[in-house]
């Protein structure tokens, strides 16, 4: 099968002259080699396309595959990780992961967090500040967390996200709307143990890998998962597979989060638990990273005992059942 492979290269857009937090979702050369090598031994054909612009240029062309694994995560807009999937969706190309739509609701954590509030979903009061005169509009308990609405990779968060008073929540949230140039979101802070869940499939299919436990050491910023404790997890996080009965309860939460957003073949969400002990629904990334050594979703993985290549392979299976023959 012909598996074309679609992605961002951080250092195409840094030698453009975008800035290092800019590029902070985007995949470094081992990530795209490494990706190629473990398609390859599933005995696939992989043609390397690049960003949305190039996968453009490549389709006026006349160039088709059987399926396009794609990691481009876009660079613009709350429907920036849409546009391949939307591209491909109108050449009657399948892909991994979510479809355009899902991706579009997904990027946009208020959307995110409606669509799972009405479906019964644990996740937590929140409030979507996309001006000034919305501050007035926040009600909610200290303290409070602030971040982008449509960022990832820890973009945005800083140990400034943590708000303690109603004094420094104007200034934070001005702060954000002008440096993202996006809506802000708050929620309350929740204090308790953090998880990122490993989920792969769709629908009845759906189950989820693992609870990951992440834990910050003291170098870390406290009290977050930020964009600098991320790109500086080595020195700064620890990581356990969990499964007591509050890692579990994680696990169900994810997975039915997962399914009322109608997320597909592999990612990952992200819960934390609050001072009433209960776990509550963060974010999904229905696009996770997928480098081998550095990625949340292949490093719970590993830590299982099991190969890279075979969670590509999973994931390219559950795609391959999209494939027209």
């Amino acid at each position: 099968m012909r598996v074309g492979l679609t992605y961002d290269l951080r250092s195409d857009y840094l030698k453009a002259g975008y800035s290092l937090e800019e590029t902070a979702e985007f995949d470094k050369e081992d990530t795209i080699d490494g990706l190629e090598r473990a398609i390859t031994a599933h005995g696939h054909q992989v043609d390397r396309i690049g960003h949305v612009k190039a996968l453009v240029e490549r389709l006026a062309k006349g160039d088709r595959w059987d399926l396009v694994f794609n990691i481009a995560e876009g660079m613009r807009g709350i429907a920036r990780e849409a546009q391949v999937p939307a591209l491909l969706e109108a050449y009657d190309i399948p892909c991994t992961f979510a479809d355009a739509g899902v991706l579009t609701l997904c990027l946009h954590k208020g959307y995110t967090k409606a669509v799972l509030q009405a479906a019964g979903v644990a996740t937590a009061p929140f409030v979507v500040v996309e001006r000034e005169a919305d501050i007035a509009r926040v009600a909610l308990p200290y303290p409070l967390f602030v971040k982008p609405v449509a960022e990832g990779t820890g973009k945005g968060i800083t140990p400034r996200s943590i708000v303690k008073s109603e004094a420094a929540l104007k200034p934070t949230v001005l702060a954000l709307l002008k440096e993202h140039g996006q809506p802000v979101l708050v929620e309350p802070y929740l204090n308790g143990r953090e998880f990122t869940v490993g989920l792969l499939g769709s629908g009845s299919s759906a189950r989820t890998v693992a609870a990951m436990e992440i834990h910050l050491g003291d170098k870390a910023e406290p009290g977050l998962y930020s964009l600098s404790n991320k790109e500086n997890y080595e020195d700064r996080v620890t990581y356990t597979i969990a499964t007591d009965a509050l890692a579990r309860e994680a696990e169900r939460v994810a997975l039915a989060a997962w399914n009322a957003l109608g997320c597909r073949d592999g990612g990952r969400a992200d819960l934390r638990a609050g001072s009433d002990g209960k776990v509550y629904f963060l974010e999904v990334n229905p696009l996770a990273g997928i480098n081998e050594k550095t990625s949340d979703l292949p490093i719970m993985w590993r830590m299982l005992g099991r190969k890279y290549e075979d969670l590509i392979g999973i994931i390219l299976d559950e795609a391959m059942g999209r494939v027209k023959r």
